[in-house]
């Protein structure tokens, strides 16, 4: 089977799915749920490098999911509908933890500050068994690199390079035009690879 045929065969079984769920068949849930359950628990990894907190979202996603599918009006794909709102509840969570983290380093500058409290995300820095050193490197890297440019260019790198999205799908996720998806891309990949440099000269000196 082709590409094209298995992923028009995938729309299809989708929207026979949504149409069970509509028609009241609730067993239709659980096999569409399990049909995302991982592409939408990557991109969540993907944006938070922490594996509990990326269940969390991923579960998240999956009630606002359930809550909007009356809304859905099939004019996106479905597995585009998916991120979309996956994509949102990561970047909503992003955002706010930015916010309190730009709080607490101003709480941090009080001398009389004595909590001690280690704000933002935990960073997943294990090696991946049975890799060498050099791919561990890269992938650390890449992954710490990720984590320091804005939720924004994240979100748009992990959709691309990461879930493999098209311009056009982007868009759709993003809510924005074509044009716009093409300079964000361009402007994240600078600022990951100027990250990446700022990365290896810290770790050479």
């Amino acid at each position: 089977m082709s590409t094209l045929s298995r992923i028009e065969n995938d729309d299809a079984r989708d929207l026979a799915l949504v149409k069970a769920i509509r028609d009241g068949d609730t067993s239709a849930w659980t096999t569409l749920l399990k049909r995302y359950q991982d592409r939408l628990f990557t991109v969540c990894l993907r944006m938070v490098r922490d594996r509990e907190l990326a269940l969390d979202l991923t579960q998240d996603a999956f009630v606002k999911i359930i809550q909007g599918l009356d809304s859905y009006d099939g004019r996106a794909k479905l597995s585009t509908w998916f991120i979309r709102i996956t994509m949102n509840v990561c970047l909503s969570r992003l955002r706010a933890e930015r916010l309190r983290r730009h709080a607490s380093l101003e709480l941090m500058s009080d001398p009389n500050r004595s909590d001690g409290v280690s704000r933002g995300f935990p960073q997943n820095r294990e090696p991946v068994p049975g890799s060498n050193v050099e791919d561990n490197e890269r992938r650390w890297l890449v992954s710490e690199a990720l984590s320091r440019l804005s939720p924004d260019q994240r979100a748009i790198l992990v959709l691309r390079d990461s879930r493999g999205l098209d311009y056009d799908q982007i868009a759709e996720v993003l809510d924005v035009p074509v044009g716009t998806v093409k300079s964000r891309l361009f402007r994240a990949r600078v600022a990951l690879r100027e990250t990446i440099e700022g990365l290896h000269g810290d770790r050479d000196r």
